[in-house]
C-alpha cells in the first residue's frame, strides 16, 4: 500500500495545475485577493481567487466570474489564457 496513490491523491493531482499566471499578474497590478473580491459584481469569495492562483482547477464559470472581477478590478481588459495556463487544454 505504501506509494500507492489513493482515488483521492490522484484526483488532486489531475485538479492541481501549479502557480497560474493570474498570481503574478496581481502582483504586478498591486491587487489584493480583497481587491478582486471587492470589484466583483458575481458571487466570488477570498478562497476562489486563491484557489485561482495557486493552480487549483476551477470551473470555467467561476474562471470567467474571477476573469471579470479582475478586470473590474484593474480597469483593464485580460482573456481567461492570460489569467490561466490550462484553459482549453480540458
Amino acid at each position: 500500500m505504501r506509494g500507492e496513490l489513493t482515488n483521492n491523491e490522484e484526483d488532486d493531482g489531475d485538479r492541481n495545475l501549479g502557480p497560474q499566471p493570474i498570481a503574478q499578474l496581481l502582483e504586478q497590478l498591486g491587487l489584493s485577493h480583497h481587491d478582486v473580491v471587492a470589484a466583483s459584481t458575481e458571487q466570488i469569495t477570498h478562497k476562489m481567487v486563491s484557489k485561482a492562483g495557486k493552480g487549483r482547477r476551477l470551473s470555467r464559470g467561476v474562471q470567467v466570474k474571477i476573469l471579470n472581477a479582475v478586470n473590474a478590478a484593474s480597469k483593464q481588459r485580460f482573456g481567461l489564457s492570460e489569467l490561466f495556463n490550462y484553459v482549453g487544454r480540458f
